[in-house]
């Protein structure tokens, strides 16, 4: 944590800069309450040691100013004028703690210990809220097919050890749920979970984001910021889609695995972050790293446990449970009982390609138990490609052309494909001849 020292006697913050230093946190030093408010707004700190009485100033009007910043640091108070009602009155101002000149260096540390678990706790609630508020069905990794039964059994056997992950699948496979549930069931499983998602970034952004910035390090930059690494020490930084991380940003992560160190934009004093790393992406990383768009180093970093999702697609025996699932979930949502989906709906979810795999499952049951009159959902509650979807497997079980194939083909990969360079990849044709045969199939 980074710690600021307010007190107008020399040797009381150099005493208390070791206790602090010693116990793995950086400090700042300010002599008077002036210099303390200005350090408070030029720098965030999670905690404040101040003194009481600071020559002419006052300590609680420290506290006070403290207090309306935000983020806020926890103030602790310093007094060699001890008694119950400064002590009253600096938590009734809203301090975090109180001890009483002279102290010991094991009453600093013990003190940075409690505001260290309390900022764990909110860091947990605060994911807690999110995860209610987040809509989606309880989570359901059981499975029937041996492909996901093994990516289960080897993230869970890992996720006791401090070892990085990554997670490979297509969109929506469940990579998030799954570096969720790893966290978990780590050690870690009390501290925070902090989730970056890398294609929401600018290439500007991303740095300051993932590491925070100095107040004034750039345009725009009016105060400083912690970052979501800092956000996640103690804890798991899942880092989604990474395959989207900008090539200038990849030592910088490298630094942060290797040596657990990393710089704010702007400053060039370390940091150090306690972070377990968890990446996760749709992108085949080896051939990025042959195309010179992933750094190899990083790559075999994060590559130590590396496990691989199916798609829904090739998840046939476990579609009947978890479109059940989603089913009684939504119907219970929006109030109806006893949901049913038509012998038509099984037969159309069993012939779909499911492009968006989980996350579309979810979005298209949600979708039908809204719009269905009544509790039986019918193919028509469905979205429309399911009907197209159902018409053309008729088609190219029959009697399909090589271009009704063709066209059925680069559908599916269009659909599943991020964009028209991953696409062309796949069907192994270069993008201009894909953009030629999109128009002639009428597939813009």
């Amino acid at each position: 944590m980074r710690v600021l020292i307010v007190d107008d006697e020399p040797s009381i913050r150099r005493t208390t800069r070791i206790a602090v230093e010693s116990a793995g946190h950086t400090a700042a030093e300010a002599p008077n309450a002036a210099k303390a408010i200005k350090a408070a707004e030029d720098e965030a700190f999670d905690v404040a040691f101040v003194d009481l009485k600071l020559g002419a100033d006052d300590g609680l009007e420290v506290l006070n100013r403290l207090a309306k910043l935000r983020p806020a640091p926890a103030v602790v108070m310093f007094t060699a004028y001890a008694n119950i009602a400064t002590a009253v009155e600096a938590m009734r101002r809203g301090a975090f703690d109180f001890i009483p000149k002279p102290f010991t260096p094991d009453q600093i540390r013990s003190v940075l210990s409690k505001v260290s678990k309390a900022h764990q706790m909110e860091r947990r609630v605060q994911a807690l809220e999110n995860d209610l508020a987040s809509g989606a069905p309880p989570v359901d990794l059981e499975s029937e097919e041996p492909a996901m039964v093994r990516a289960i059994q080897i993230a869970f056997r890992a996720a006791e050890t401090e070892a990085n992950m990554l997670i490979l699948g297509q969109s929506g496979t469940g990579k998030s749920v799954l570096a969720r549930e790893v966290h978990k069931r780590s050690a870690r499983r009390d501290a925070a979970f902090v989730t970056v998602n890398c294609p929401s970034l600018s290439r500007e952004l991303f740095e300051s984001e993932l590491f925070g910035h100095a107040r004034g390090s750039f345009t725009g930059a009016v105060a400083e910021t912690s970052g979501k690494v800092a956000a996640a020490d103690g804890g798991t930084l899942f880092l989604d889609e990474i395959g989207e991380m900008p090539l200038e940003i990849q030592p910088k992560l490298l630094r942060l695995l290797q040596e657990r160190e990393y710089e704010r934009v702007g400053e060039t004093t370390p940091r150090r972050a306690d972070v377990r790393v968890i990446a996760a992406t749709n992108r085949d990383l080896a051939a990025e790293v042959k195309n010179g768009k992933f750094r190899e180093d990083l790559f075999y970093r994060l590559n130590v446990i590396a496990v691989t999702l199916p798609g829904l697609r090739d998840r046939p025996n476990d579609l009947k449970r978890l479109a059940n699932g989603a089913r009684k979930y939504f119907a219970a949502r929006a109030g109806k009982a006893d949901t049913e989906f038509s012998p038509e709906v099984v037969s159309a979810f069993g012939g779909y390609a499911w492009p968006g795999n989980l996350r579309e499952l979810r979005n298209v049951i949600e979708r039908a138990v809204i719009l269905a009159p009544g509790n039986r959902i019918e193919l028509a509650d469905l979205p429309d490609e399911f009907a197209a979807s159902r018409r053309q497997a008729v088609a190219v079980g029959s009697r399909a052309t090589l271009d009704e194939l063709e066209a059925e083909h680069i559908r599916r990969i269009l659909a599943t494909a991020r964009n028209l360079d991953e696409a062309a990849q796949v069907l192994g044709i270069d993008p201009a001849t894909l953009y030629r045969k999109r128009s002639k199939l009428g597939l813009l």
